[in-house]
């Protein structure tokens, strides 16, 4: 694996990025921030980086995920992890950000963890009036 290779999806309302290679800094890094740009562009806002094949990330790829993170939340969004190993797993817990990201394990989880977040963010409606 050398190359970062991102693959678009979509499942229920929610773009999943299926990524392949290494995050890593130059062009790898470049490609992911420029992908969720992209997104956000269109109008997705929902995004699920799918982990499961990437093989290394460095510094400069973990800044790039925490800066997406931080871009799709500006946007009124969700950035959400699936499927890291345990390489990218053990480097989230050491600095800490596994307590920033939501990381699932089960894609099914992970699509309706979007849905179950749009039901709680509604704006309540008064059930009486006056």
């Amino acid at each position: 694996m050398s190359n970062l290779v991102i693959t678009e999806r979509q499942v229920k309302g929610v773009t999943i990025l299926d990524m392949s290679g290494k995050i890593t800094l130059g062009e790898n890094s470049n490609a992911l921030r420029i992908a969720i740009r992209q997104l956000l562009g269109d109008g997705k806002t929902k995004i699920l980086l799918n982990m499961g094949n990437v093989g290394h990330i460095d510094s400069s790829g973990l800044g790039e995920i925490v800066s997406g993170f931080s871009t799709v939340n500006r946007e009124g969004g969700s950035l959400k992890l699936l499927n890291l190993t345990t390489h990218i797993n053990d480097l989230l817990v050491l600095t800490k950000l596994l307590t920033v990201f939501d990381a699932f394990e089960n894609e099914d989880d992970a699509v309706n963890s979007f849905n179950d977040e749009a039901s709680v963010n509604e704006p309540l409606r008064s059930a009486f009036t006056v």
